[in-house]
């Protein structure tokens, strides 16, 4: 496990987490912010950040306050609709990225840049924004403490039935995301949501690059059961 680039985790914890890895069909792995620090566990670090992106998303779109936005997001949101999302992105106009990336710089990352180009045709340009589990899980915990994002993290707990996979599943306020590689031989299922926990709120992020959506999907939710299991290491590991 790797704490802001420091200290190794608790032997234990990391080979209990080796132990698991080993034993699933996917590349995987897991990032937890608590307290100002940001633990990781797995060889997936980054990629395509998919539909997760949509929070910051909706988020500067309800902030832009036009017409149609609030039932736009509710679609993006609960139901993960790119239509909606398109609609919401159309809305910002020009400066969209920029707008969306502000969103994520409040969380404190200031790296993560939103892309603004259709760079894969047939895919949303934001959707195929680099986010990685470290700064997605940062986000998550402090997201919220920034103006806006109340409503969106309500529509996070409403999920449509069938996106309550993973952190969902255990009916924490979470966002997935999913696509394919582009070489057609994997598939990528992500997700980032929130818990609750003695030190304040938990920003939790999750990957597994599986052959299948399915297949990632089952990655994911025995990946949550791991990670619910051992989060109180996870937050307070020992030194």
């Amino acid at each position: 496990m790797r704490r802001s680039g420091m200290a190794d985790s608790p032997v234990a914890l990391r080979a209990s987490f080796d132990e698991f890895s080993g034993k699933v069909p996917a590349t995987v792995g897991i990032a937890i912010a608590a307290a100002d620090e940001v633990y990781s566990l797995g060889s997936w670090a980054t990629g395509v950040a998919w539909s997760t992106i949509k929070v910051p998303l909706a988020i500067a779109a309800l902030r832009n306050a036009r017409e149609g936005a609030e039932d736009l997001a509710v679609k993006a949101i609960t139901e993960s609709d790119n239509a909606a999302s398109e609609e919401l992105w159309s809305q910002l106009g020009e400066a969209a990225a920029r707008q969306v990336q502000a969103v994520i710089s409040e969380c404190g990352d200031n790296a993560t840049v939103v892309e603004s180009q259709r760079v894969r045709p047939g895919f949303t340009p934001f959707g195929q924004t680099d986010w990685s589990l470290a700064r997605q899980a940062q986000f998550a915990a402090q997201l919220p403490g920034i103006p806006g994002a109340s409503p969106v993290i309500d529509l996070m707990q409403r999920l449509t039935a069938g996106h309550r996979w993973g952190l969902a599943g255990k009916g924490m306020a979470a966002k997935g995301g999913w696509g394919p590689g582009r070489t057609g031989r994997d598939y990528l299922v992500r997700q980032f949501g929130m818990a609750a926990a003695s030190t304040g709120n938990v920003g939790l992020a999750l990957a597994a690059e599986a052959q299948t959506f399915d297949a990632g999907v089952d990655v994911l939710n025995r990946l949550t059961d791991w990670l619910v299991g051992h989060l109180p290491e996870l937050v307070s590991p020992e030194q």
